[in-house]
């Protein structure tokens, strides 16, 4: 089989595949959306957010000392 003739043949077979898939994506639903968050997780989020706001600000006190200690 000639090169030409190869790429073709896989081309082909590509072509065939992706039609395979798209029939099979029609047949399915759409997938379902995530759940609204709950309270207890809504809650997680905003201690999450101020935990991670007071390292920073901890972490920026270290930084600060050491930069006084090295001057």
């Amino acid at each position: 089989m000639e090169e030409e003739e190869r790429i073709t043949a896989a081309m082909a077979r590509i072509e065939a595949a992706a039609r395979r898939i798209e029939t099979a994506l029609e047949g399915q639903a759409a997938p379902p959306s995530p759940p609204a968050p709950t309270l207890f997780e809504s809650d997680l989020v905003q201690r999450h957010e101020k935990l991670r706001e007071e390292a920073w600000a901890a972490l920026a006190e270290i930084d600060s000392l050491i930069e006084a200690l090295d001057s």
